[in-house]
This record gives structure tokens, sequence and C-alpha cells, in this order.
């Protein structure tokens, strides 16, 4: 079983710079590719000069995360693709766990390793921590981060199936990615891997946390938090993603997000961040006239078992006050 280590770059010298060489120095049974998304800077030229033995693929265009991999990864042959960020440092044997986990259980398709915070190593790092799971309206959580409550790792999450795994650092088979004919190309970036992860349930296929295997992951490289894009795409890709994918009463659980999602934009209001609310705005407008596509991509998805969870985190979190995966 062979490997193939993917890193989407786009005009990220500095991150290669950086970031390349604990990749390089750990990844010895992997082959390892930067897929490059017509950068304009000099990040190709540099890959191609102190490291010959990557392999650089084109793409033609920046075309975000999604369209970035699907592009790519039809040139990659080796059996696991790892999908990792630019931003991330590798940890001494952190694949093999995760081919151990693919050899012996045919059955899980999906992985990711334990995600901590490069800027703060002893905790968890928001896009992914320990794994994601969701919630019935579609907002997502991780083991070790809940909203903007992020725990410090002691080692209190262990292996397990999870229900969606970062798309920061994502391993998964090259014949389930090609069964879920890749990502959705209408996501661009932020949730996709919510979204093939969701699919990939919904056919059956196991994902799996991995906590022996250890990335740390500087987050927000591309795009930081603070970003009014960040937010649209966030809140557009989700409502997309719970459409498609959520089996029940798609009317009355749209309802019940839009009357959530109102509450979080008069929240940005009180906080003065108008350009927020506004993302909002945006991003329901745009759910609105993808509607009758996404309906169409509904009907077309195995619905096999439907939510991984019955309550809402929002409730949880906000009112119940329970700021950890464990309460």
């Amino acid at each position: 079983m062979k490997i193939a280590v993917v890193i989407l770059n786009w005009n990220g010298k500095a991150l290669l710079e950086q970031f390349l060489p604990s990749v390089m120095s750990y990844s010895q049974d992997a082959a390892i590719y930067v897929a490059d998304n017509a950068s304009t800077d000099d990040s190709v030229a540099f890959v191609k000069a102190t490291y010959p033995e990557i392999t650089i693929i084109q793409n033609s265009e920046n075309g975000g995360y999604v369209k970035g991999y699907n592009d790519a990864l039809p040139f990659v042959k080796e059996d696991i693709y790892c999908l990792l960020n630019s931003d991330i440092q590798v940890t001494p044997n952190w694949l093999v766990p995760v081919l151990e986990t693919f050899k012996n259980q045919p059955e899980t398709a999906i992985i990711q390793p334990k995600i901590l915070d490069y800027k703060s190593k002893e905790k968890f790092e928001y896009a992914g921590a320990a794994g994601g799971f969701i919630d019935k309206y579609g907002y997502p959580y991780c083991r070790g981060r809940i909203f903007n409550t992020i725990e410090v790792d002691t080692n209190q999450y262990h292996n397990e199936t999870i229900f969606w795994a970062s798309g920061a650092c994502l391993f998964i088979r090259q014949s389930t990615f090609k069964a879920l004919h890749g990502f959705d190309k209408s996501y661009f970036a932020h949730m996709e891997e919510i979204d093939l992860c969701w699919r990939a349930y919904n056919k059956g296929y196991l994902t799996k946390y991995i906590n022996n295997s250890k990335v740390y992951h500087v987050g927000g490289a591309t795009l930081d938090a603070s970003s009014p894009k960040k937010t649209y795409l966030n809140f557009r890709n989700s409502l997309f993603t719970l459409t498609k994918n959520a089996k029940g009463n798609i009317t009355l659980l749209i309802l019940a997000r839009l009357i959530l999602d109102g509450i979080a934009a008069f929240k940005f209001l009180i906080e003065f961040k108008p350009n927020h609310l506004f993302a909002i705005l945006k991003a329901h407008l745009s759910f609105y006239r993808h509607l009758p596509e996404l309906l169409k991509k509904r009907k077309a998805i195995l619905q096999k078992a439907g939510y991984y969870q019955t309550k809402s985190i929002v409730y949880d979190y906000f009112i119940l006050k329970n700021k950890t995966f464990t309460k």
C-alpha cells in the first residue's frame, strides 16, 4: 500500500520554506507532491530547486481547495492520498499508525490525525482537533474544540470513529475519493471536507481518528478567521451540506437555521461587526439561489443513516454552558 502526501499551494513560498523540511524529514515512505494553483510568486521555482524529488502538479487556475485537489489528484497514482495544508508541521512516524490502520481495517476509508496548534503546542487546533462531529442543524464541532472553546491536549481523546476529518490533514483511500466523485465543486473552500465525509458516511464508509499520529497546524494562513469571506463561506457551505446530506424534513431544518443564523447575525451587529452580518445575509442569498441544484443533489445521495447527532450544539454550548466535548 503506497501513500502520497499532496500539498496544495497558492503563492505560498514562505510556508513551503518553513514547513516542507518536516514533511521531507518524516515522510520517507511517501511520495510527495505539490499541487500548485497557478501561483504568481516563485514558490514552484523554489520547490524545483530545493526539492527536486517532489513532483509538481501544475493546475491551470486558482480554483481554491476544492478545484485544486479535484484537478490535481487524478495525476496521483498512490493508494492513499494525504491532503496536507502547507502550514502544517508533521512529526516523526506520523504516517506509520495511519498506514497500519488502513492495512488492518479495510472498512476504514478516511483518517484524521491529532491536530494541535503550532502557536500553542499544548492545545488542540481549531480546524479538526481530535476529530469532527455535527449537530442536528448542521453546525460542526470537534473533540477538543467547540465553537471558540479550545481544550488543552491531555491525551483525553483516543482512537475512535468520528463523523468528519479536517481538510487540514485528511487521509483518504484513492478508491473512496473516486467513488464519491471528489469534492463538490460548488464549495470553493471551507466545509468541503465535512460534505465529503457526510457523503462517505451515508454510503457506509468509516472515518477514524488516530491519536498517535500528530501534526501542528498554524491555521488561517490562507484566510484569517476574522475575514468576512470566511464567515460567508462557512455559513453558506454549512447550509449546502445540511441540505444535501441530512435525513428528515429539510424545510423545517432550513427554517430553524434561518432563525439560528439570524441570532448569529444579531450577535455580529451588537459586536459592531457589520461586515460579518452582511456576510451571513450574502450566504443565505447564495444558498437560496443554489437551492434547486442542491435539492437535485440531495435526491442523488444515498440516505443510509442520516444524522450522526440528534442534539443541538448551539443549545448545549450557549444555554447549558457545556463547553467541552466530554460534557
